[in-house]
């Protein structure tokens, strides 16, 4: 017996998530309807779509654009930490290690997945170096196969476009296959300090 239409289009929606297959979708629909708070989470899912935007400067996640970060004055604009997800910016403003710029890719490169690299933000980054004003671009994605990945097209688009910018990558001290936003204050700042310089690949070289 199929599910009531209301239900299984939940179900359905759930299923639209990153990760979650039919039967997690199945669980959570349960869930939400056990849950007598469920209205809360339609009005913060309808407050969030509604209340943020992204930055037209970073690309992050914000109230207004652009964000409150790309409007402080005292952080150095000159210098532009790239890193995968909103919550690398959390956590490397938790280490306090940082006081440069972002710029948030939105996702890692990983085909197999579907994120492909007209999904990530690098031509905004691109088109940001470009603009001037920029000394330094650090690297900052996962220490794991995709963000490795992610490194290079960075890497490669910028070298494509012949602009004059140091590009360096935090330290190898990072834990392989870690994740930037579960480091320990101490390991993000180790690896800001001693990041590498890389050297741009351009065409025709």
């Amino acid at each position: 017996m199929a599910y009531p239409e209301p239900l299984e289009r939940l179900v359905a929606s759930f299923e639209r998530f990153p990760g979650v297959g039919r039967r997690t979708a199945e669980r959570l629909a349960f869930h939400v309807l056990r849950d007598p708070t469920a209205r809360e989470l339609a009005g913060a899912i309808d407050r969030a779509v509604r209340e943020t935007t992204l930055c037209r400067e970073c690309c992050n996640v914000a109230r207004r654009s652009p964000c409150e970060l790309c409007s402080d004055g005292e952080r150095d604009a000159a210098l532009i930490c790239v890193v995968e997800q909103p919550k690398d910016v959390e956590a490397i403003e938790r280490s306090r290690a940082f006081r440069g710029r972002y710029h948030v890719l939105m996702g890692a490169l990983n085909p197999a997945e579907g994120s492909e690299p007209g999904q990530l933000f690098v031509d905004a980054l691109v088109e940001r170096v470009r603009r001037g004003g920029v000394d330094e671009v650090i690297l900052a994605t996962d220490p794991d196969a995709e963000g490795e990945a992610t490194a290079r097209l960075v890497l490669e688009a910028l070298g494509a476009a012949k602009l004059a910018v140091r590009v360096t990558r935090m330290a190898r001290g990072l834990p392989a296959g870690g994740a930037i936003e579960y480091l320990h204050r101490g390991v993000i700042e180790d690896a800001l300090e001693g990041r590498i310089e890389l050297r741009l690949a351009r065409r025709g070289e």
